[in-house]
């Protein structure tokens, strides 16, 4: 573009940055401003035990993990596929690999090394980027406006050129991609809500996804057994059965299979105050076999040593049992009790102990393009979207996805808008 289009991208996660590479690619002038003092915190974080940054799962099955956001995140999801995502990755000296679960990782299994590729690549396009710039809204003029905190020590990867006053006050066109309000500390604080609200954007109130859920442990248990495993398990809630792993805590339980139930078990407590979750502490035998199995030891034997001898079941998994009221005399009702073991489920975890955030700014706050109907020019795009999804590479999936998306709206808006100064590259 002989005149650049300025845009300003608003957050350093994977949806600002995928944004920021799609603008930079087509000859914008892209700023991307972060808060925290590096970027891609949360994303990091998110690659500590692998990075899962998308799945292998034929297209109609995938689309299905998105619930009731499906049909709005469809489009988005089409126009940056699974076999895409891992051909960017190559490009980026990457390469992925599928695991035995179908969910695909980079073949170093850490996140650094992806970032740091994918910030050189930004640098490359020109893009430069702000750490330590805190968004905080417009002012009168309806221009945006900044903080910085006191150190200006540039992070990796960013450039000089970042202090407040190089921002762009006025640019053609900004993308908001600040995400949820879980793991506030990495910088998703959730702040943006009341920013947004008070220009009259429509957003759902945010709420934990992905977490633990609170139980009202004896002390027995909150003093012995916080921390322990507890697998493998099959939960059932709703007529929805999930297989994986518990593990208790202080508070209560948390675990991917009950992550998988969060959303159907956090709307139920909003409207009843409790949940109760059923729990198979041996889901690879049925009812019959776990009668015959305990009917074999000898009676005489204590509780303890009766489900261990025939069950292998842990002490962990006896305690549970006697938490959930008297423990059944007959060896058929007690098989029948671990086969559905009730847990009393008192409320979600706080949502800055969440691994993601559901609700946010709705669908009919955006048009198709993901800008802002009150705010024209003004886009959004990752976790701040009214959308949840389970754990398994669909978190990063549909954030990269809408970044993108956000991006190519952006750019489709500035051609409509200023056709005189859009020029595609020769």
């Amino acid at each position: 573009m002989s005149n650049p289009f300025r845009v300003v991208v608003i957050g350093g996660g994977p949806a600002g940055l995928a944004a920021a590479e799609v603008l930079s690619a087509a000859g914008c002038a892209v700023q991307v401003v972060e808060a925290m003092p590096s970027l891609g915190r949360k994303f990091l974080m998110a690659g500590r035990g692998g990075l899962n940054i998308t799945h292998s799962e034929p297209p109609e099955k995938f689309l299905t993990r998105y619930a009731d956001a499906a049909p709005w995140l469809a489009p988005f999801l089409a126009a940056w596929t699974t076999e895409e995502i891992r051909q960017w990755m190559d490009d980026l000296g990457q390469e992925s690999f599928v695991g035995s679960s179908g969910r695909i990782f980079p073949r170093a299994m850490k996140a650094s090394p992806l970032l740091r590729a994918w910030l050189a690549r930004l640098r490359a396009q020109g893009v430069t980027l702000h750490t330590r710039t805190r968004w905080t809204g417009w002012d009168a003029a309806g221009h945006l406006t900044f903080s910085q905190s006191s150190s200006q020590v540039p992070a990796a990867g960013a450039s000089e050129g970042g202090a407040a006053s190089s921002l762009f006050p006025t640019p053609d066109a900004v993308i908001l991609a600040l995400g949820g309000a879980s793991w506030p500390r990495l910088g998703s604080d959730g702040g943006w809500v009341s920013l947004l609200e008070q220009r009259g954007v429509a957003v759902s109130a945010l709420r934990p996804a992905n977490c633990g859920f609170q139980v009202a442990w004896s002390e027995a248990v909150r003093e012995r057994f916080a921390g322990t495993p507890l697998k493998p398990v099959a939960l059932t809630f709703g007529g929805r059965t999930v297989r994986g792993e518990l593990v208790v805590t202080e508070s209560g339980l948390e675990g991917g299979a009950l992550y998988a139930l969060s959303a159907p078990l956090r709307e139920h407590l909003a409207q009843h105050g409790t949940a109760d979750l059923l729990c198979d502490l041996r889901p690879d035998l049925s009812v019959e076999e776990l009668t015959k199995r305990l009917a074999a030891v000898r009676p005489r034997e204590s509780l303890s040593n009766k489900l261990r001898k025939a069950l292998r079941l842990p002490p962990v998994a006896v305690a549970l049992l006697r938490e959930a009221g008297p423990v059944p005399t007959s060896t058929s009702a007690l098989a029948a009790r671990l086969k559905a073991l009730p847990v009393r489920l008192t409320g979600p975890e706080p949502l800055a102990r969440a691994i993601s955030t559901a609700g946010g700014v709705e669908e009919g706050a955006c048009d198709e393009r993901l800008m802002l109907h009150t705010l024209p020019g003004v886009f959004v795009a990752g976790e701040m979207l009214d959308w949840e999804a389970p754990t398994g590479g669909y978190l990063l999936h549909a954030c990269l996805a809408t970044g993108r998306s956000a991006a190519h709206g952006a750019l489709a808006w500035l051609r409509d808008t200023h056709p005189e100064r859009y020029r595609m590259p020769l």
